[in-house]
């Protein structure tokens, strides 16, 4: 059943987007390298709630096993597989030991285009992705992939897909975004999809039905404690911006805390970092008050001040 529905007046959602002027953070991929790797295609046949799905396997030359997949889905109804070729994943990729896995999902037609039916993937287009996992593992000998721990990157429809990814099977995920989009088919989740580091990123020009279903999802699931953050960028409207370089962070911290062999560790909110939404100041959870309106949960001090430099609109720390 849709629990939250929002109609977006525009149907521009795209994951292309421009990156800010902002200096990237340190460490972050260059973007510029080459990187050795292996590449495998697979199409699956199309299923309830999806006509297309597609997908681009690369893993780095150098992992003999990978301990996560990076799934990356585009926006709406895109195609999200050059995304696997983009060398700024490819080396971010290789830094943690990752598969990348690049999506292409589309609807079959129907007379309201701006309400992806795939990211209601508890319907089907989810299950497509685990199947995929599991026959790309089979075809390249990787069978790590079929259980490995999933980071989920989106931009607009892809952020909607990995929020109903989350509510639908929280245990193979290692940390997630959410990133501008404006349909949603789940409002309140599961205690174990709310114990799921993730940011929630709107942007300050977006359209207000956007920026406001968001804010309610993160509202109704952080009042129940939800290991999240939101993060409204400044002076951005239905672009990428900074979310990728603030998600890498996120992974790359979650990955040391969670994951260990196929393994994903349970996260202790008291070892994280409670902000102020309003003062967009941070303190350690474990000497912050027991309030979640109007909050946001951190895991690590590095991803708090990263976190902090978008929201306010300055530089990563060097």
């Amino acid at each position: 059943m849709v629990i939250a529905l929002i109609l977006a007046a525009a149907l521009a959602k795209s994951g292309a987007g421009t990156q800010s002027a902002n200096t990237a953070p340190a460490g972050a991929p260059s973007g510029t390298q080459s990187v050795a790797g292996t590449t495998t295609d697979l199409t699956v046949p199309p299923g309830a709630n999806f006509d297309k799905a597609e997908f681009r396997l690369w893993y780095p030359s150098t992992a003999s096993a990978v301990q996560a997949t990076l799934v990356l889905v585009p926006g709406s109804n895109g195609d999200g597989r050059p995304m696997a070729d983009d060398p700024f994943w490819q080396e971010f990729a290789t830094r943690y030991r990752l598969a990348i896995v690049a999506c292409r999902f589309t609807d079959k037609p129907h007379d309201q285009s701006f309400i992806e039916h795939y990211v209601n993937v508890s319907q089907g287009s989810g299950q497509a992705l685990v199947d995929a996992l599991a026959a790309l593992g089979e075809r390249t000998r990787h069978a790590e992939l079929a259980t490995a721990p999933l980071l989920l990157w989106g931009m607009s429809a892809g952020g909607e897909f990995n929020y109903e990814f989350v509510a639908w099977k929280p245990e193979r995920v290692a940390a997630f975004v959410v990133n501008k989009g404006g349909i949603y088919y789940s409002a309140l989740v599961s205690r174990a999809a709310r114990e799921v580091p993730g940011i929630l990123f709107v942007g300050e020009r977006d359209l207000d039905s956007r920026i406001n279903t968001i804010a309610g999802l993160f509202a109704v699931n952080r009042r129940g404690g939800a290991l999240w953050a939101f993060a409204e960028e400044p002076g951005v409207a239905h672009v990428v911006a900074r979310s990728r370089d603030l998600a890498v962070i996120l992974y790359a911290d979650v990955l040391k805390l969670r994951v260990n062999g196929s393994v994903m560790k349970p996260v202790d909110p008291k070892s994280g970092y409670v902000a102020d939404l309003k003062a967009r100041t941070f303190q350690p959870a474990a000497e912050a008050p027991a309030q979640t309106e109007r909050t946001a949960w951190l895991p690590t001090l590095t991803v708090a001040k990263a976190w902090q430099a978008v929201v306010t609109g300055q530089p990563f720390e060097p």
